[in-house]
């Protein structure tokens, strides 16, 4: 407690040096965005008589997490040391060891968490270990944004399936291409780029068979920067009908590639596709319209935790009707073209009352160029569709 006459400045300033150590450790775990799956990015950041002397993250699934990075980086400074991390150091052994157990061994005075692990079979066992050890703890600085930054794995964890983002690019009269079909390009070089930065820190990248057909994309990142990686490949393909002289065929082998087929499909050309290096996952279905609910569950067995579509109207309008999406980015550019047979970002059955229309939050607006783009939350959640 703060003492009385005192005690407004004393709670301030101890609250100022909390936010200001825990921005630290989010900053720290933002550096492996798009690296971690099915893990989340958590920083850690070691303080002593208000120096920072030791700072770590977790940079890859499998290998040490933060807070031994930031434990080892501070040695013997660790004794007596306060602790910083953006979520709850872990208390079971996965691929690594218990983060609690070494905390306690550097003699740590005191942790201070943002938020819990989301597990339920997990959360509060990680502190229960550090306050059986006598280690003073503190939870709930900067909460909201610990769990912004790990949106897709707090879902992931509560759901087993990917967080999934729709990507758009439309015109600002709301179509995709031209009645003819010209979609290129829609939004400018500067969006384009953005959209290749998601794709580096998305674990796969899902598109229909239409625009295979249509566009022969490549689906890969195109970056300068050294530390860039393709997603992984989801193509919707009911049939099969995936060319077999396409871009996504020829370079199967050198990004993984994933189609998802129905019952229907020719076992001849599955079997073409699985000997060119795709994997190819058959449905129980002779629906023309695959479930994306089970493609989404099987995304999550295979550890994906985030996907981005970059699919057509009827795809992106299942998985609005069905509510699956997650976050939205939509590009509009300042264009016009017009007609009724041009299509549109979002088809479907579509919602019959304007009261039922799909709400977004936590909104965000960012320019490129001349392209405006949006960037927001679904208000729904898969469990409360």
């Amino acid at each position: 407690m703060c003492s009385p006459g005192v005690g407004n400045w004393c709670c301030f300033m101890r609250n100022y040096e909390n936010e200001k150590y825990m921005q630290k450790a989010l900053a720290l775990a933002a550096r492996a965005q798009g690296r971690t799956s099915p893990n989340p990015m958590v920083g850690a950041v070691v303080v002593k008589d208000n120096q920072v002397v030791g700072e770590g993250y977790h940079r890859k699934a499998g290998t040490p997490h933060a807070e031994v990075h930031a434990l080892q980086a501070a040695g013997e400074a660790a004794r007596g040391a306060t602790l910083y991390v953006n979520l709850e150091p872990c208390s079971h052994y996965g691929r690594t060891p218990p983060c609690a157990d070494a905390i306690v061994r550097a003699g740590v005075k005191k942790v201070v968490v943002a938020g819990l692990d989301p597990n339920p079979r997990v959360s509060g066992r990680g502190l229960k270990v550090l306050q059986d050890a006598g280690i003073e703890t503190l939870t709930g600085v900067l909460e909201q944004e610990a769990q912004k930054l790990n949106l897709a794995f707090f879902k992931y964890i509560q759901t087993r399936t990917p967080l999934v983002s729709l990507k758009v690019a439309m015109t600002l009269d709301g179509k995709i291409a031209t009645s003819t079909g010209d979609s290129r390009w829609i939004s400018g070089a500067g969006s384009r780029k953005y959209v290749h930065q998601l794709r580096n820190v998305y674990d796969a990248i899902m598109v229909g068979i239409g625009t295979v057909l249509k566009d022969d994309p490549m689906l890969n990142t195109r970056l300068e920067d050294e530390n860039i990686r393709d997603p992984v490949r989801v193509i919707i393909d009911s049939k099969l009908d995936l060319p077999r002289f396409s871009n996504i065929v020829k370079t199967a082998r050198q990004q993984k590639t994933i189609v998802f087929c129905g019952q229907q499909a020719d076992d001849a050309r599955q079997e073409f596709l699985e000997e060119a290096g795709l994997t190819v996952i058959q449905l129980a279905t002779d629906e023309e319209k695959l479930p994306l609910e089970e493609v989404l569950q099987v995304l999550g067995e295979m550890e994906i935790m985030t996907l981005l579509v970059e699919g057509g109207g009827e795809i992106n309008g299942y998985l609005i009707e069905k509510h699956l999406i997650d976050k939205v980015y939509w590009f509009i550019a300042p264009k016009i073209v017009g007609g009724r047979a041009a299509p549109t970002p979002v088809g479907g059955t579509g919602i019959p009352q304007l009261k039922d229309a799909l709400p977004l939050k936590s909104m965000e607006i960012q320019r490129f160029d001349k392209d405006i783009l949006i960037v927001a939350e679904v208000g729904y959640r898969k469990s409360e569709g």
